[in-house]
């Protein structure tokens, strides 16, 4: 049975200024239950006991290093008593789970200051079902000014003690992604949980193609703990580039020609606001923009791979993913119909691409992943890649697509991934080759994507597990046919490639190098979070 929510008009405050909690934090279960090794974990030197209303009962309350602990207070019954002890059966919550606390209190229009107080509100991020995150509350009643006082200020010190976790965010929103609506889902869901865990924004608008790599070229990150990304697949890939050109400036490097490139200096957060939000799909196992924001508030960062995408041993780009063929040319047609709305504009050209289904005429090399812990940990600490021992391998043909990625590419269309076995830093890429065959055959490839069946069981798809790619055409125009009217797909003497949802057109051919760990990103360490399960044995 869930805890009774007060319905007095209640805000929470701090410091003598009021802050009311967010609409749609929900209550904490009646119960949050842990494993045996979370139950030790609790067992620590205890920092205070009092008593508190949690719900409808008394409850005895500990807080110890690592959890808050508490017990109904009941009359003594006989020993035994199997219903009793059950309902008396202690509850915890750890601490890590907890991002805000505020003072409780009741106002009204009478009381010009604070109102009378109720106790403390503690503001708790749990695990939900299929990788998602909320916002819940926890009070404890108790109406002592210096009994609250005391434990709150404790509570401020220990949510002051995580290091991981930012006090100030640059915020880069893309007003355009998707039907416009990242600018809503900002102000509406994103900066009230931000403002409730005390973090400091720093909002920039993108207004054009490339405003976020100038801006991150010169703007002062000194004072930032992190830089956040409200967009797509498109907006998140240019923050993430421009991070790593900054971070290779920074370091004194020439950026156009970088071999082993040093690792980003503040970490990136995702909110997803796109069409497909791969990115963000890939990193926090779905696109929930709250749960990508608690991720952000509660510090969880993790090490992921980063390709970069050269020509002639000048850097084009960083990326996570690319796609060459089929893929690039969808992408190309989609750009050229910007004014359809999102979804519209990909179906149209995907089937439009689909019409004009060619081959291009490839050579493609690759260096096999080498999965050897001595060569892996010699690539994490920046040592060069390629020795005498490294076997590059050549296949050549006609391709209809070569998918480059070094991560899942979760999204809508491929709930499993464009790239099932490929994980966030593994220190590999899957290479996906789709040989030439009919359009049937190769629509009911694409067509798996969105099944549980295996999208490779084809005879025309191979697949493979590499460190270093080269994709070479083995012709010079563009993939144009004189004998159509038109080729809205490729411009003159130029190759379109999907690179994270951007539109790269190179002439040539194109190396990717892997890169381990190149970048922290916030989310994805679902681990960090406690399990919660709902009960009644308290009620």
């Amino acid at each position: 049975m869930p805890w009774r929510r007060r319905r007095n008009r209640v805000s929470a405050l701090e410091g003598g200024r009021e802050e009311e909690a967010p609409p749609e934090a929900a209550a904490v279960p009646s119960a949050l239950l842990t494993s045996p090794q979370q139950t030790e974990a609790a067992a620590e030197r205890i920092l205070l006991r009092g008593i508190f209303e949690i719900g409808r009962n008394s409850c005895d309350v500990v807080l110890s290093e690592r959890a808050l602990r508490w017990r109904p207070i009941q009359p003594q019954r006989p020993a035994g008593d199997s219903k009793y002890d059950l309902l008396c059966k202690e509850e915890f919550i750890e601490l890590k789970d907890i991002f805000s606390v505020k003072l409780k209190r009741r106002w009204s229009v009478k009381q010009q200051r604070s109102g009378t107080l109720l106790g403390i509100t503690l503001f708790i991020c749990l695990k939900k079902e299929q990788n998602k995150l909320k916002n819940s509350t926890l009070d404890l009643i108790n109406l002592s000014e210096d009994h609250c006082d005391i434990w709150f200020r404790q509570f401020k010190k220990i949510l002051a003690g995580f290091p991981n976790r930012p006090k100030s965010l640059k915020i880069l929103l893309n007003p355009q992604s998707h039907k416009k609506e990242a600018t809503q889902v900002y102000y509406e869901k994103v900066e009230p949980l931000l403002k409730l865990a005390g973090i400091k924004t720093d909002v920039t608008i993108m207004e054009y193609e490339g405003h976020a790599l100038s801006l991150l070229k010169e703007c002062e990150l000194q004072g930032f703990d992190g830089v956040v990304c409200v967009g797509g697949d498109g907006s998140a890939s240019e923050v993430a580039h421009a991070l790593l050109l900054r971070a290779q400036k920074n370091a004194g490097m020439e950026t156009d020609r970088i071999l082993i490139p040093v690792r980003a200096q503040l970490p990136l957060g995702l909110i997803p606001a796109g069409s497909t939000n791969v990115l963000a799909h890939s990193l926090h196992g779905v696109p929930h923009v709250i749960t990508a924001t608690l991720h952000i508030i509660m510090g969880h960062v993790q090490l992921v791979d980063v390709c970069t995408f050269s020509t002639a041993g000048k850097l084009l780009r960083f990326g996570f993913s690319a796609m060459f063929g089929f893929g690039g040319r969808t992408l190309a047609l989609a750009e050229k119909y910007r004014w359809m709305a999102p979804n519209q504009r990909r179906d149209f050209a995907v089937v439009k691409a689909l019409a004009k289904l060619k081959a291009e005429d490839c050579e493609i090399s690759f260096l096999p992943f080498n999965s050897s812990d001595d060569v892996q940990e010699r690539r994490v600490q920046g040592s060069p890649k390629s020795d005498c021992n490294d076997q590059w391998q050549m296949i050549q043909g006609q391709f209809l697509n070569v998918s480059i990625m070094a991560i899942p590419c979760l999204c809508s269309v491929a709930p499993r991934g464009l790239a099932p076995n490929t994980r966030l830093n593994n220190g590999s890429m899957a290479l996906i080759i789709a040989r030439n065959t009919s359009r049937p055959e190769f629509i009911k490839h694409l067509k798996r994507y969105a099944s549980v069946k295996n999208q490779f069981n084809f005879p025309f798809v191979e697949t493979y597990t590499v460190e270093e790619v080269k994709v070479h055409p083995r012709n010079n125009t563009g993939g144009y046919n004189p004998e159509e009217e038109e080729d809205e797909t490729a411009s003159e003497n130029c190759f379109p490639w999907n690179v994270d949802g951007d539109l790269m057109e190179v002439a040539s051919e194109v190396h990717i190098r892997l890169h381990p760990r190149l970048i922290s990103l916030y989310g994805g360490s679902m681990e960090e979070i406690s399990d919660s399960k709902v009960t009644s044995n308290c009620f």
